[in-house]
């Protein structure tokens, strides 16, 4: 049965992402009511729309350099002069994410300075392992019959990836380079403490400042953000 277009939950999430991050300012009787004790129950040092912005592009530049380092590497470790190095791939992208990002960026700030790269070093690193492990698993799940089958109609070993290997693999990356993005989103907000502007940046101050108000205003928006956009990543996935 077909589901009614009222009934997807994208536009929705959607529309309630672009709301807040424009209409932010005024829910401000809302929190005053909600949190008397506060002087200022509304974050205002920047606005959210900005922001929002600013904590899309970090996410959207760290992601891509992870998802095109996770797919060369995953690339190179399933082709025969890459097989011996796979387990070291594995276990320097496992690495990456074991480290917090907090204790990479204490390390990168003080050596490059403060803002948005150290940031994006951080999160270029903790998002290498979802898109490493899927480019693993989708690649070598393609049945060796197949392969042998491409092999046999002549295909060089370029074209047996390219139009064998990565369209049949491609569901499988597709969800590594979801959940990579997805954790991004989340950790971005920890760019805060180097001084990127983030959605984090309401958090952060909350915390220190013990303004709850605050704390809300930026988590509403990153966990709003973080569900659109794994929504739309469900849109993009093929369907069975």
């Amino acid at each position: 049965m077909k589901r009614s277009r009222w009934a997807e939950p994208l536009p929705w999430a959607l529309l309630a992402l672009v709301g807040l991050t424009l209409g932010m300012s005024s829910l401000k009787p809302l929190f005053a009511a909600g949190f008397p004790t506060l002087d200022r129950p509304m974050y205002e040092q920047d606005s959210f729309l900005a922001l929002m912005l600013s904590h899309i592009g970090l996410v959207a530049v760290s992601s891509l350099v992870s998802v095109l380092l996770g797919w060369a590497a995953g690339v190179f470790a399933t082709r025969p002069a890459g097989l011996v190095f796979r387990p070291m791939i594995e276990t320097i992208v496992a690495m990456g994410q074991t480290i917090p990002p907090v204790a990479v960026l204490a390390i990168a700030a003080p050596l490059i300075g403060f803002g948005e790269t150290p940031a994006l070093i951080a999160l270029a690193l903790y998002g290498l392992l979802p898109v490493v492990q899927q480019t693993l698993a989708g690649l070598g799940s393609v049945p060796e019959d197949v392969l042998d089958a491409a092999t046999g109609l002549g295909m060089t070993p370029a074209q047996r990836l390219w139009r064998v290997e990565w369209p049949l693999a491609w569901p499988v990356m597709l969800s590594g380079v979801r959940t990579s993005v997805i954790i991004n989103i989340g950790t971005a907000a920890v760019a805060s403490t180097v001084g990127a502007k983030t959605l984090g940046s309401p958090i952060i101050i909350g915390l220190s400042g013990f303004n709850t108000a605050y704390v809300l205003q930026g988590a509403v928006l990153v966990g709003l953000l973080a569900v659109v956009v794994d929504l739309g990543f469900e849109r993009l996935m093929p369907r069975r």
